[in-house]
């Protein structure tokens, strides 16, 4: 009798064991993460601006005035690349597009 009732303790406390230690995870860091916005906007070769985060509106037209487009492409297409991939290097990615607006983000950690 003593030997059963020992037998079934110690299973009852292999069960319980086992269950903690399926069940106890450690606490995972909940990192909320939030995107910041930058838009670029095409008005020609010389007006073609972004617009940053914070509101500041930096056109980009005198940058792009040093740089030579080859023959046959189209010039919107070609300068908004160069802007698109200027912002990449900040860390931006595409995020949308309308007919003469890209939207960029970037995660912000807050």
């Amino acid at each position: 009798m003593k030997k059963n009732l020992l037998t079934a303790f110690l299973m009852a406390v292999c069960v319980l064991g086992l269950l903690v230690l399926t069940r106890s995870k450690a606490a995972e860091t909940i990192t909320l993460h939030t995107f910041e916005y930058a838009t670029i906007r095409w008005g020609g070769r010389d007006n073609t601006h972004a617009i940053r985060p914070g509101g500041k509106v930096e056109f980009v037209g005198s940058q792009l005035a040093g740089i030579k487009r080859p023959d046959r492409t189209d010039d919107r297409a070609f300068y908004m690349n160069i802007v698109m991939n200027a912002l990449a290097k900040e860390g931006y990615e595409f995020s949308g597009m309308d007919n003469d607006e890209i939207v960029m983000r970037r995660p912000v950690t807050r």
